[in-house]
């Protein structure tokens, strides 16, 4: 297991990625990594192949640069303190 901080905090151990189906709001795909991997490193991963858009949060910023990524629309969340 890894570790990884975020702010001042430090984290151990694993992460999960979960992948829901947005209209039935079931589970499709779940991944654990060590705490250090980057949100957009598993994001291939979580894709099954079907979808036009994906909803992510701010771990995926920069997907749509990835040429595995092009094939879906994104939308990432992002806080209001990354706009200014």
């Amino acid at each position: 297991m890894h570790q990884t901080k975020k702010g001042n905090q430090w984290y151990f151990g694993m992460k999960a990625h979960i992948g829901v189906d947005a209209q039935s709001g079931l589970v499709h795909t779940v991944i654990g990594t060590a705490a250090n991997v980057y949100d957009i490193n598993a994001a291939e991963a979580l894709l099954h192949g079907k979808e036009t858009d994906v909803y992510a949060d701010a771990g995926y910023q920069g997907i749509e640069k990835r040429c595995e990524a092009e094939a879906v629309r994104w939308h990432v969340a992002i806080g209001a303190d990354s706009l200014t």
